[in-house]
Parts: C-alpha cells; structure tokens; sequence
C-alpha cells in the first residue's frame, strides 16, 4: 500500500542524503552515464569532477515518476538556475560534460577517467592534509549556511569558531602556516 510505498522512498531519500551528511567531504569522480538515481547521488556529493565523456540525464519523467530522492530539492540550488533545472527534470534531457561545467553542476573536467581518478585522489589528498576539525567543520557551516540566511550562518560559524579556538588544531596550523613546521 500507501505506507509501504512511502517508507521504501523515505528510506532511500535517507540512503542518499546520508551522503551529504557524512562528516567528511565526499568526492564524486563520475565518468559516462550518470542518469537518474545517479545524478541524485552527485547531487548530495561537496565536490563534483567528471570526464569529458560524462554525460546526466534526470531520466524519472521517461519512467513516469517523480525524481524523488534528491535531484528535484539539490539541483537548483547547485546550479542556481531554476528555469534549466526545470527543462532537465520536465524533458529527461541529456547533457553533456560541457553543459555541466558550464552551469557549475561539476568543478573540473578530465580528459579520460585515468586522469579523472588521478586528479579526485590529489584532491582528496590534498583535503585529507589539512585539519579534520576545520575541514569537518567548514563542511557542516557550508551546508547549514547553504539552507539559512546569511546572518543564521554567520552566527553559526561565529559559535562554531569560538568554541573549536580553544583546542590545539588551529595552535597546530597557525604553527606550520607560519613556516615552522608541516602542519
């Protein structure tokens, strides 16, 4: 029934924005199809980066659904374009790298996937090098100031920032920042 049918959806909405609120940045390196549930994923993902031979497509209205685990409520707010989200989810559209870059969907595009992979794991490496407090914390302010004003997100991070002053990562930071040493 009813009931069944809305518990597997909230069930799934919550498998993907697991993804958004996992503590630590996610990267999503996609090359090809990225087509519906795909492009719900990569939605709730902090950073996209894709191959030239990528392409998405929001696929729900060929099936006759309703996308309903993500793309509809994080799409426009990463492109910030209602009107283009509107012809992708209304039309099933498929774009391409270029298209995706140009609207700001993905940060970077690759080549080939061997260079895509390449360039995620620098990233990732070059994120995993600063300190897991500010990384964590920058993400979890980024989101909340994403979904509230900018005031609500300036108090946030205000809140946030003098409470994480008092421990020894920022001591730690400043220390190699200044050239003493490797933070």
């Amino acid at each position: 029934g009813i009931n069944a049918e809305y518990g597997t959806i909230k069930r799934l909405q919550d498998g993907i924005t697991s993804v958004e609120k996992c503590r630590k940045p996610v990267i999503a390196a996609i090359h090809g199809a990225c087509i519906g549930g795909g492009v719900d994923i990569i939605c709730s993902t902090d950073i996209r980066l894709i191959s030239a031979d990528a392409y998405f497509q929001v696929k729900e209205v060929d099936i006759g659904i309703v996308a309903d685990v993500g793309t509809i409520q994080r799409l426009p707010r990463i492109v910030g374009n209602q009107s283009l989200v509107n012809e992708y989810c209304l039309t099933a559209r498929k774009f391409y790298a270029d298209e995706a870059s140009r609207v700001g969907i993905v940060s970077a595009v690759y080549p080939d996937q061997a260079t895509l992979l390449e360039n995620a794991i620098a990233l990732a490496a070059r994120i995993a090098s600063k300190s897991p407090v500010a990384v964590q914390g920058t993400k979890s302010n980024l989101i909340f100031s994403r979904d509230h004003t900018v005031q609500q997100g300036l108090d946030r991070v205000a809140l946030w920032n003098a409470t994480m002053l008092l421990g020894a990562d920022p001591i730690n930071a400043m220390t190699g920042a200044a050239g003493f040493e490797d933070p």
